[in-house]
């Protein structure tokens, strides 16, 4: 296969990186992506960093399988413990991942704003330096969401426990007007109508997905590995999940044609 033919990786510790890959999907419309959700061992975001890391190198040996171009991780917490990692032990592999999109927040305008993330990812010393960065002249809150990504993993049947856990953890914050909420973790953009419910003054939302698909737009044209036309093009999704119902969720996730579906085993 022509490099330029191969297909753009896309790694998550589950299902919440398809909300990362419909943002790519639309934007690179003549790209072929592999999505891998490593469902079955999800979540990330209150394991160890080194559970983390071997984690996210055993996904990017999966997806290299698939002769992937490059590798966006759809995972916060992924990218905070282990992009560095990533990037000194495949230095010949494009990488891109995403985190907290304050910066975005901040660039936007917005003076009151809520991150909502993993404990790991509002841990991570980068995260911490750029929260001391902004914090001086506007008012950052930082909510770690135990138990919310695992939650929305599990689907609409347990919908009701995401409105409650969700309900506990907003109030826990200060009476603050928020004028925007970060989305620290790529499984929560599919529960921001419910976020907003809970936030009476109607906040802007900021994931970081565009920013982060141009930057990866930036870096295949810069190699000359950007497609121009594909008349065939291929979204293929593996799970480490034994949920016989796991294609059928990525299916409901994306609200696209889904072209094959695959499983890895644990």
């Amino acid at each position: 296969m022509n490099r330029v033919d191969s297909p753009i990786g896309v790694f998550d510790s589950g299902v919440g990186g398809i909300s990362t890959l419909k943002v790519l999907a639309k934007m690179l419309p003549h790209e072929d992506f592999v999505f891998f959700g490593d469902s079955g061992n999800a979540p990330y975001g209150e394991k160890r960093r080194e559970e983390v890391q071997r984690l996210t190198n055993n996904a990017v040996q999966k997806l290299l399988t698939h002769h992937i171009k490059g590798m966006v991780i759809a995972c916060n917490t992924a990218t905070s413990a282990s992009k560095p990692m990533l990037l000194e032990h495949y230095p010949d592999l494009t990488i891109v991942g995403i985190e907290p999109a304050l910066k975005e927040a901040v660039d936007n305008g917005a003076q009151n704003i809520l991150v909502m993330a993993t404990p790991l990812t509002l841990a991570m010393p980068k995260f911490q330096r750029q929260l001391h960065l902004f914090s001086g002249e506007r008012h950052i809150e930082t909510l770690p969401c135990s138990g919310l990504a695992g939650l929305i993993e599990c689907g609409a049947q347990r919908l009701d426990d995401v409105k409650d856990l969700l309900r506990r953890l907003l109030s826990t914050t200060s009476d603050t007007q928020f004028d925007a909420i970060v989305l620290g973790c790529t499984h929560y953009p599919f529960v921001k109508d419910l976020i907003a419910e809970c936030i009476p003054s109607h906040p802007r939302f900021f994931t970081g997905y565009e920013g982060l698909t141009r930057h990866l737009t930036h870096l295949l044209d810069d190699k000359n590995l950007l497609r121009t036309g594909n008349e065939h093009r291929s979204i293929e999704f593996l799970s480490s999940s034994v949920n016989p119902h796991e294609t059928d969720l990525y299916r409901e996730l994306f609200t696209s044609s889904i072209e094959s579906a695959t499983q890895f085993g644990r």
